[in-house]
């Protein structure tokens, strides 16, 4: 009965005009609700972090995610609602992230989107987490289209992949074994830095000078792939070194040269992917597309070698969902991803 509503539903808005989409974004610690018009015009992002809660444990805890996801939520559907200032019946279709992340949050946002698609007899549009993240610079960039070469950087996830139209990415390399972001949290953790790490690693290494070597070579440097395992034990090694022998931690330094080594060979690659692919545009997304020298390395090196570079404004680089209801948007016009309310969250989905 609900799939014949939605089928109904799908031919109305062939001719609709505006198109309202609600993205809902649980994956990790933030509970996010977004109502995105025609796929590029955000009318509300509002986002409930956890980053304090959490703080004290010195990391997310999965548990205590899903329950403050569950007190929040509907909250944040209010307010943005609000905002927006449009009611549940004007929404067209729901979009929510289904994976990848953390099981139990990703439950509570899809649940969430089953029961208001099938209360308003609307679509429920599912949405890969990490395909949302590149999507937020479409609305950071209202002009910019695919095809480009995206650089995926995350807690968990890192890639180069060639995005050939909305829908669809072609892989190109990855990290082998730690995603950038999760090298970060290691590393700030055994310098004891406070949660979230990567930050703190970022501002410190401002005031620090890259003049540790930590990674010899790079083995992969004939590839579009990275390693971070071996540069997140060398880092560790070190420092467990030093303290061992009672001398003291440089950590502004120590933070510099980690991160050089682990952005500097990274940037090159998705340029030289660029360059190889004949494409004059790199789009980077993820949470460490916050990074500072991420962003100023990449900037010098694609305008040296005449590569237009796109990264989204801080806010659109954390989980939100006004990337998911892009996204979703895209996949809606497709008849992409449509689902019925057996849908399920997938942890492990993969780029």
């Amino acid at each position: 009965m609900y799939i014949e509503k939605v089928k109904q539903k799908l031919k109305q808005l062939q001719d609709k005009p505006d198109i309202y989409v609600l993205g809902i974004e649980s994956s990790c610690d933030e509970t996010s609700i977004s109502i995105v018009k025609n796929g590029r015009e955000v009318l509300s992002n509002v986002i409930s972090s956890q980053i304090d809660i959490h703080k004290r444990f010195g990391g997310v805890v999965p548990e205590v995610a899903s329950r403050n996801h569950v007190e929040a939520i509907t909250n944040v559907l209010k307010e943005a609602l609000e905002i927006a200032d449009v009611t549940l019946q004007q929404i067209d279709a729901i979009a929510v992230t289904y994976g990848a992340g953390l099981i139990g949050a990703l439950m509570v946002g899809v649940s969430f989107a089953k029961t208001l698609a099938y209360s308003l007899n609307i679509p429920l549009v599912r949405v890969n987490h990490i395909k949302g993240h590149i999507a937020a610079n479409y609305i950071a960039h209202p002009s910019l289209q695919p095809p480009f070469i995206g650089l995926i950087v995350s807690g968990g996830h890192t890639a180069i992949v060639r995005v050939d139209d909305y829908l669809n990415q072609t892989h190109i390399g990855s990290t082998l074994d730690d995603a950038i972001g999760e090298a970060y949290d290691k590393v700030a953790r055994v310098l004891g830095l406070e949660y979230p790490g990567g930050p703190k690693v970022d501002a410190l290494a401002k005031q620090g000078s890259n003049n540790i070597n930590f990674v010899a070579h790079d083995v992969l440097k004939k590839t579009y792939d990275v390693s971070y395992s071996g540069l997140k034990t060398a880092v560790i090694n070190y420092v467990h070194k030093l303290r061992q022998n009672g001398q003291e931690l440089n950590v502004n330094d120590i933070c510099c040269s980690f991160q050089t080594q682990a952005v500097d060979g990274l940037v090159e690659k998705a340029i030289k992917a660029c360059k190889s692919h004949n494409l004059h545009k790199v789009c980077v997304a993820g949470g460490v597309a916050a990074n500072s020298y991420l962003r100023e390395k990449i900037e010098t090196l694609g305008k040296k070698e005449h590569i237009e570079v796109f990264v989204p404004p801080i806010k659109l680089c954390t989980d939100n969902a006004a990337m998911i209801a892009c996204l979703g948007y895209y996949n809606l016009i497709n008849n992409e991803g449509i689902s019925d309310i057996d849908l399920s969250a997938c942890p492990n989905l993969k780029i």
